[in-house]
């Protein structure tokens, strides 16, 4: 059995947490707690594309800010 992560098939949604840190999720699946939906169910390939567009610092959100303002 293969996990319906990797299911070239499947329908995903986008999910974002408060470190702005992305997931891809199975659309059948709850969504975790502290997980926000930030692109609704879709094809994979979609769902991949816009992680690629709109997370492109893959660093937590506290560490960059903690390197930007080192007082934090």
């Amino acid at each position: 059995m293969t996990s319906p992560f990797d299911d070239q098939d499947g329908m995903f949604l986008v999910l974002v947490n408060s470190e702005g840190q992305h997931s891809l999720w199975p659309a059948f699946a709850e969504v975790p707690g502290g997980w926000t939906v930030v692109l609704p169910a879709g094809p994979r390939d979609a769902a991949l594309s816009y992680v690629e567009e709109n997370w492109t610092d893959l660093r937590p959100r506290s560490v960059r800010e903690r390197i930007t303002d080192p007082a934090r």
